[in-house]
């Protein structure tokens, strides 16, 4: 089937570009996707998705399937190598949030999302068998872009005023974009990951994460509701071994399709046992093993050029150290539809605004994951207890363990009052009547984010920061700074002009909803702050609150 012409093109049908198509057609966006793969099947091993990802799905209208398909996580505890208890936090519902955090299958998550896009719409919505090749001329406000059948081998060309390369590590539409890149960059970890029906183990709802990889570090969780149901457990287990490479261009492809052995991986696990669970006796009983490096690239300057942007491990691949890969490709599905529809019908000017809000914001995260703060610590029990201990507290000092709590805020990058207290990320609305967690369905042209329903005629606010720094806020209906609030029906996610002197430049910026129906709380991040103003519309727009809160 040829990809016919489309609004939006999303190359790649994995979880950021299945989210990017409901999102954007949510927001009365027409979008067509394609995969070279032929057939999509349930392939791949389990993943975590955070609330702040779970939130998003859940507004889309998969709510009920990801609770019947995934497990909700209870609770992440650190153990060493002899199953002693480091530490510990709830998760999801259990540690506040809204939303629960899910451990799933990452091929049944994708089949979840591949059957919502084919049942809104449409089967031919999702184009198999075919690839990106290059972009070509533009034509006006079209982009002609060259496509490739995979089963003939023919090129033809489809015309899309916007192009979204969401085709994973070894985007073909990145490597367009920034030739000569290289490729992914190893940091000396080899992974092996499996899945195997077991008995329940450390409660049922655990991610049990035990070791360091400094040497050798296991992950273990379920990930199969049926089999919770069942009273068994679908295990997904993950093993890290370090080998001593600098990080650095690995050579080979990282596939992650490649078949490990399991005499490779079992001599650096001999003799674990973490709490109930035999951790050799699981390795052994896993039918397949992948194994593949942990890689990632370097933070990019800039994602796209023109109508052309990345989205998820094709923009920003990060070592899974935060659980936070696929979660950030939903962050930015949903972002991109929403900076798309605030400022249609300019294409490329909603692009740019997506990448504003996202590509500092995912480039910390790589950063952060990268510098691995929870494992530092995990190594740091090895050495001073090689032999196991008894109390925790006779190993790391109370400042350390507290530590590990930062350790998680980093890599995650959303906390509980964060991600409860901002409005979403989606543009639409569910029918009247509808229960929650029903199908947002999509605006006609631009509409108010359902969270803002104030009205305020114009403002301009001025602030200095205790750092000096000072800010100049206007109202903005189109995420152009400077333009004026008219209307509360052209309400989004706005950004905000900001005016800084000095070198406290603004990084990224929203709008959610205040306390009351009567005034809203605008927040924008700097360098080193983030400054929040509540405005009182029955004010007339003038800043009757202001607080500043420095990190």
């Amino acid at each position: 089937m040829n990809a016919a012409n489309a609004d939006v093109l999303v190359a790649g049908a994995g979880i950021g570009g299945l989210t990017a198509a409901l999102s954007l057609h949510a927001a009365g966006i027409g979008v067509r996707v394609i995969e070279p793969v032929q057939v999509l099947r349930p392939v791949g091993v389990g993943i975590n998705l955070l609330p702040h990802a779970v939130r998003e799905l859940t507004e889309l209208g998969l709510g009920e399937q990801l609770a019947a398909t995934g497990v909700a996580t209870a609770q992440m505890v650190h153990y060493d190598r002899h199953g002693n208890r480091i530490w510990g936090e709830p998760r999801g519902h259990a540690l506040g949030y809204h939303w629960p955090q899910y451990s799933i299958h990452r091929g049944a998550l994708q089949m979840i999302l591949l059957d919502a896009v084919r049942e809104r719409l449409g089967e031919r919505a999702v184009v198999t068998g075919t690839s990106f090749v290059r972009c070509a001329e533009t034509e006006g406000q079209l982009l002609r872009v060259i496509l490739r059948d995979m089963a003939r081998g023919r090129e033809h060309a489809v015309r899309v005023r916007a192009l979204i390369g969401a085709d994973g590590l070894y985007s073909t539409v990145r490597a367009r974009l920034h030739p000569g890149e290289g490729p992914p960059l190893w940091n000396g970890i080899r992974m092996w990951r499996g899945v195997a029906e077991w008995d329940p183990v450390l409660g049922g709802r655990t991610v049990a994460i035990a070791g360091s990889n400094a040497h050798a570090k296991l992950v273990v969780y379920p990930i199969s509701g049926e089999a919770e149901r069942r009273g068994r457990a679908l295990l997904n287990w993950v093993a890290e071994v370090r080998f001593p490479v600098e990080h650095g261009a690995i050579s080979g492809a990282a596939d992650w399709n490649r078949t490990g052995r399991l005499s490779d991986v079992l001599p650096y696990f001999a003799g674990w046992r973490i709490g109930d669970l035999d951790v050799p006796a699981l390795l052994a009983a896993t039918r397949r093993i992948l194994e593949y490096p942990m890689v990632d690239r370097e933070p990019l300057p800039r994602w796209g050029r023109g109508p052309v942007t990345l989205l998820g491990d094709a923009a920003h691949p990060m070592y899974p150290v935060g659980s936070n890969g696929g979660s950030q490709a939903v962050l930015d599905a949903r972002v991109l539809a929403r900076s798309l529809a605030v400022n249609d019908p300019d294409r490329v000017a909603g692009l740019r605004a997506y990448e504003e809000v996202r590509r500092e914001a995912t480039a910390a995260l790589v950063l952060a994951n990268r510098r691995m703060p929870a494992d530092r610590l995990l190594q740091v029990v090895a050495e001073r207890a090689p032999e196991g201990f008894d109390r925790v507290e006779d190993v790391l000092t109370p400042e350390e363990l507290a530590e590990l709590d930062a350790a998680y805020r980093w890599t995650t990058g959303t906390d509980v009052a964060e991600l409860n207290g901002r409005g979403s990320w989606g543009w639409g609305r569910a029918p009247q009547g509808a229960p929650p967690g029903s199908p947002l369905r999509p605006l006609p042209g631009r509409s108010a984010h359902p969270d803002l329903r104030m009205r305020c005629d114009r403002f301009s606010i001025r602030s200095t920061s205790a750092r000096g720094c000072r800010h100049t806020f206007r109202g903005c209906s189109t995420g152009r700074a400077g333009q004026p609030f008219r209307n509360a029906s052209n309400w989004s996610s706005h950004q905000l002009g900001t005016h800084a002197p000095d070198r406290h430049r603004k990084t990224a910026s929203k709008v959610t909803s205040g306390a009351s129906p009567s005034s809203i709380v605008m927040r924008t991040r700097m360098s080193g702050c983030s400054l929040g103003l509540v405005i009182d519309s029955r004010q007339g727009g003038k800043c009757t609150k202001s607080s500043e809160r420095f990190q």
